[in-house]
Order: C-alpha cells, then sequence, then structure tokens
C-alpha cells in the first residue's frame, strides 16, 4: 500500500509499468481530473478509472507507462499538477471575492 499524502491508495500489478491503484474514498471528482493530467504526459500509453460500485466510495485507476518507466511516476507527477492547478484556482477565486468585498465596503459617490 502505497500513502500519497492524504489519499489511501493500494497498488497492484507484477509489471510496475502497468498498475491498477485503488483509490478509497474516491470519485469521479478525483479520477477524471487526475486521468486528463496524466494523460497529458507522453510516456503513458493508457490511463483511466472504474468506479466499482455506486455505493462504494472507491476508485480502480489504472496508468500504463512505455519505456520501463514506472507507473507511480506519473501518478505522483499527476496528482503534484492537479494540486498546483487547484491551488491557483483557488487563490485566483480568493482574490476576486476580496476585490469585491472591498469594493462593496466602499461608499458610494
Amino acid at each position: 500500500m502505497v500513502l500519497v499524502k492524504r489519499f489511501r491508495v493500494q497498488a497492484d500489478g507484477a509489471d510496475e509499468g502497468c498498475v491498477t491503484f485503488v483509490f478509497h474514498d474516491e470519485d469521479h471528482t478525483l479520477g477524471n481530473s487526475l486521468r486528463y493530467m496524466i494523460m497529458k504526459t507522453v510516456d503513458v500509453d493508457f490511463c483511466g478509472y472504474t468506479i466499482t460500485h455506486p455505493s462504494e466510495s472507491k476508485i480502480n485507476f489504472r496508468i500504463q507507462t512505455r519505456g520501463g518507466i514506472p507507473a507511480t511516476e506519473p501518478l505522483r507527477r499527476g496528482l503534484n499538477e492537479l494540486s498546483s492547478v487547484s491551488q491557483h484556482v483557488l487563490n485566483t477565486f480568493q482574490a476576486r471575492v476580496n476585490e469585491f468585498k472591498e469594493r462593496q465596503e466602499q461608499p458610494m459617490e
């Protein structure tokens, strides 16, 4: 089992270039955005995920790489990029909210 920050992840695969990771307590929100980030990587042949059942909160996330690159590398890179993009969106949103609040507090002329 690999622990990636707050994620509880299980990895299954004899070939380290073709691995299925199980993300517990996750759904399409993480699955689709992480798949998008990982598929931008040139060394990834396949990346996809499935939700095992609607009543279960886990996803099976499959990564297949080429050139002997371990599947954990694009996974880690994808998670880092997704975190950076999310932080940028959050910072931009918070800045715009603050600007709006400042305009609301100014007296009308």
